[in-house]
């Protein structure tokens, strides 16, 4: 059996570049500075709190 020179990435370098690249982003991820929390949302779409939704989830709770 002859092997053929394939045009192209192959699987192989595929697997190569996915596991070097995943490590160095985990790495450029923890290096950049200061994490910042994620504000609240204030709009319409949430729970308000009132008392008729806090008796709705007390009468939930098992």
């Amino acid at each position: 059996m002859s092997k053929t020179k394939e045009e192209g990435a192959t699987r192989r370098d595929f697997l190569k570049l996915a596991g070097t690249a995943a490590p160095a982003a985990v790495a450029a991820a923890s290096l950049t500075g200061k994490a910042e929390a994620a504000e609240m949302p204030t709009d319409d779409t949430r729970m308000q709190d009132t008392a008729h939704t806090r008796a709705y989830l007390e009468s939930t709770r098992f």
